[in-house]
């Protein structure tokens, strides 16, 4: 058995060229490689004894879900699998950030809100895999259109994280005619609690009173959503 069966890798550069990852992807687009090859064209080369297809497998492998788990992975997770050292960790981290950036921007420079799925389709990508609750505040004008976001809070959701006075500052200070606020749920499950209600209850009071009202709130799952308007729950 020679030293390749030996440590079960191949090198990339030994596969013939139709199945070598950056030529698949020249070849037929990046949706035809698989998330394995995704990764080792990021990291770019592997190590003496693992090929970056290898090493690709293994970042996957941190966590019985996969792929999800990158969402949310460190600096220091990535530099503790073997073969993958403060460079490629940045690597895959710079892609992963640039991702959420691009899922979490509108197409165009103000996004028209028609209803709550446009809401939730704008946001989704961007919370559905995250393993805090994020808060976050989307600023509209007179024509419904999305000018801005930010996040309001992030960590467990209640009153006390979540004030009114510092959401209404900010939309007072950007000149909001309205908001819509949405946040996720770690556990993938968008069914609203107690608290959800409640705090929701409170921003709607203060909208009513400053003349910003909250026109929806939107609690994210892990690929689906409610929207508390659409469910009657404010």
């Amino acid at each position: 058995m020679d030293h390749k069966q030996q440590r079960g890798d191949t090198a990339i550069k030994e596969l013939p060229s139709v199945e070598r990852p950056r030529e698949k992807m020249m070849r037929y687009g990046p949706g035809f490689l698989s998330n394995g090859e995704l990764i080792s064209i990021l990291i770019g080369t592997g190590t003496k004894e693992l090929s970056a297809l290898a090493l690709a497998n293994r970042v996957l492998a941190i966590e019985e879900g996969g792929l999800p788990f990158l969402a949310e992975c460190t600096y220091e997770e990535l530099c503790r699998i073997d073969g993958i050292g403060e460079a490629k960790s940045c690597q895959i981290l710079s892609a992963i950030e640039l991702g959420k950036r691009i899922a979490c921007s509108p197409k165009k420079d103000r996004f028209l809100v028609g209803s709550p799925k446009d809401v939730a389709d704008l946001c989704m990508e961007e919370l559905r895999h995250r393993q805090k609750e994020y808060f976050k505040v989307l600023y509209l004008n007179t024509k419904n259109e999305i000018t801005s976001s930010e996040d309001a809070s992030i960590g467990n959701l209640n009153s006390s994280i979540v004030h009114p006075r510092e959401v209404f500052r900010t939309a007072v200070k950007k000149g909001a005619a309205a908001i819509i606020v949405v946040h996720n749920h770690p556990s993938g499950n968008p069914t609203p609690s107690q608290n959800d209600l409640d705090i929701t209850k409170r921003l709607v009071e203060v909208g009513e009173l400053i003349g910003i009202p909250v026109l929806d709130h939107l609690i994210i799952g892990d690929g689906s959503y409610i929207s508390l308007k659409e469910k009657l729950l404010m």
